[in-house]
């Protein structure tokens, strides 16, 4: 355990040291990446939301968990970040090359990685809700992990700490929030409000019942 820090440190100068002999554009990439996959995991919550609106109770009770989930994950791994008050590694590992972007202000600490543990919260909460995802969204939130080492703003263990973090809270808030937003969904799509209705879609049952009666036994 007393050699973690010796190999964090190491692995993170390997990593920054490497990111400098990539293309220029690639180092771009990583930069814009560090961000914009924080955008499409929005995008995919927006996309789960609506295309559940139309189904189960259960289902759209998971899509709409997927980013309160996400947003615990943040909030856990903020609260750890302001206990350990760890030092960012572009500034406290000796002969370590410039990152990439510019090294957040003195008070930003590095542990753990808010925007790994977002994107482990998110990736955990998405394939959750959505059948298939995690396929998709685990990539993301490994790529959105490393690229947070690769631009030189984060430990190693930042970011592992922070997907494994997120992922787990995100995995509690949604098997322990499921049944009561279950039920928050139901009392909602029987409202006489169509804003609320418009939000969480009618169920299968509802919209089938509305149909013309020659329409549900198919006669024209």
């Amino acid at each position: 355990m007393e050699n973690l820090p010796d190999l964090s440190d190491g692995l993170y100068l390997d990593i920054t040291e490497f990111a400098h002999t990539t293309p220029h554009w690639f180092q771009k990439l990583a930069e814009v990446w560090t961000e914009l996959g924080l955008l499409l995991f929005g995008a995919l919550f927006v996309a789960g939301w609506w295309r559940k609106r139309h189904g189960s109770a259960d289902a759209m009770a998971l899509a709409l968990l997927a980013p309160l989930a996400t947003a615990f994950g943040y909030v856990v791994s903020e609260g750890l970040k302001s206990l350990v008050d760890e030092e960012r590694p572009c500034r406290a590992v000796a002969g370590a090359p410039a990152p990439l972007v510019d090294c957040p202000a003195y008070g930003d600490w590095s542990f753990p990685s808010n925007h790994s543990a977002i994107a482990g919260a998110a990736a955990v909460a998405l394939a959750l809700s959505w059948r298939g995802m995690i396929w998709l969204t685990a990539p993301m939130a490994l790529l959105m992990a490393f690229s947070r080492v690769f631009v030189g703003v984060h430990y190693p263990h930042d970011v592992t700490v922070g997907l494994l973090v997120g992922g787990a809270v995100a995995f509690v808030v949604v098997k322990a929030a499921g049944r009561p937003v279950r039920s928050l969904v139901g009392t909602a799509r029987s409202s006489r409000n169509g804003a609320v209705v418009w939000c969480v879609g009618r169920s299968p049952r509802v919209r089938a019942s509305a149909r013309p009666e020659g329409v549900r036994h198919g006669a024209y």
